[in-house]
């Protein structure tokens, strides 16, 4: 396979396991051309988003366009990982978290969030109205970043890199989706136990990392249980819990809360399970990984790798 084929593959993927329809999907792609037409600064224009959903999952530089044989996977590349492939004979690095223009723009695929939100019963409007806030800000802590500084060692390097966000993110939401909800749980304390047979939190918990719940305990009925914060870029509003409270949505598993999320959702009494960071990515990738055929997958920085099928 050549980078193309890895990365067109991953977008494929990401778009079958969004919560979204591919409909609704389709419908963001063409709102982008049609920005893309009236734009007044066509030369500038993320092209990328004409035909990519997902402005957190870029190809970043490709020095060699050879057949990929060797792939370095890490959660964080930096430019030190970018030497390691170099010494290595890596054909690839792949980064998890987003890289270059790819985290310069993370806060555009944020907007995905409102249309899940939605699908569990949240107003759209409020939904919307309460994101738009969240990413305004989450636009604004990013422009202080050093985006291009990996980027930069690969290209002094001439080393292949590409980062897969929420492409993977997607594929952990819908796995976790499936496998909570074929288990019927009662309790956080049963949504728990099909999250810590699943072998990456397994890992985890061995290495001091497990899954925890923090908001409500095991006893605590479940209710209709929301993976509103597994994908999605990053975090959204913390306002949005006493909606989602009287959505009906008892309890969120996300892989990782701020403090003030957690105190939003003790207060709108919604259940909170956080599966953990590192093992919910870890499995996302996981489940891209498999995909990809008589290829070596060296993992890296916190990726812990478990083959499936």
């Amino acid at each position: 396979m050549k980078i193309n084929d890895i990365f067109k593959l991953a977008i494929e993927t990401g778009i079958e396991a969004d919560f979204r329809s591919k409909e609704k999907i389709q419908k963001v792609l063409d709102t982008k051309k049609q920005d893309f037409e009236h734009s007044s600064d066509q030369e500038c224009f993320d092209k990328e988003l004409l035909e990519n959903p997902y402005s957190d999952s870029r190809i970043l530089h490709i020095a060699d366009d050879i057949d990929i044989k060797k792939i370095l996977f890490g959660i964080d590349i930096d430019p030190s990982e970018i030497l390691m492939a170099k010494q290595l004979g890596i054909d690839l690095v792949i980064s998890h978290h987003p890289l270059g223009i790819a985290l310069a723009t993370l806060h555009d695929v944020m907007e995905m969030q409102a249309d899940v939100l939605n699908q569990y019963g949240v107003p759209i409007n409020i939904a919307e109205g309460l994101l738009k806030k969240k990413i305004s800000e989450v636009a604004r802590g990013l422009n202080k970043a050093n985006h291009q500084r990996t980027v930069d060692a690969a290209k002094i390097m001439g080393v292949n890199l590409m980062c897969l966000h929420t492409v993977c993110d997607n594929l952990a939401a819908d796995y976790l989706k499936e496998a909570i909800e074929s288990q019927n749980p009662e309790t956080v304390g049963d949504v728990m136990d099909v999250i810590e047979g699943i072998e990456e939190y397994k890992v985890a918990k061995k290495n001091g990392a497990g899954a925890k719940i923090f908001v409500g305990n095991k006893n605590n009925k479940c209710g209709v249980v929301a993976m509103t914060e597994i994908t999605g870029g990053t975090e959204g509003s913390p306002k949005i819990y006493d909606k989602m409270a009287n959505a009906g949505i008892g309890t969120v598993v996300g892989m990782h809360v701020s403090e003030d999320h957690r105190k939003e959702a003790e207060a709108a009494h919604v259940n909170m399970v956080v599966a953990g960071h590192m093992s919910s990515d870890s499995l996302g990738i996981n489940l891209f990984l498999d995909k990809l055929k008589d290829i070596e997958i060296i993992p890296c920085s916190g990726l812990i790798r478990v083959k499936r099928g």
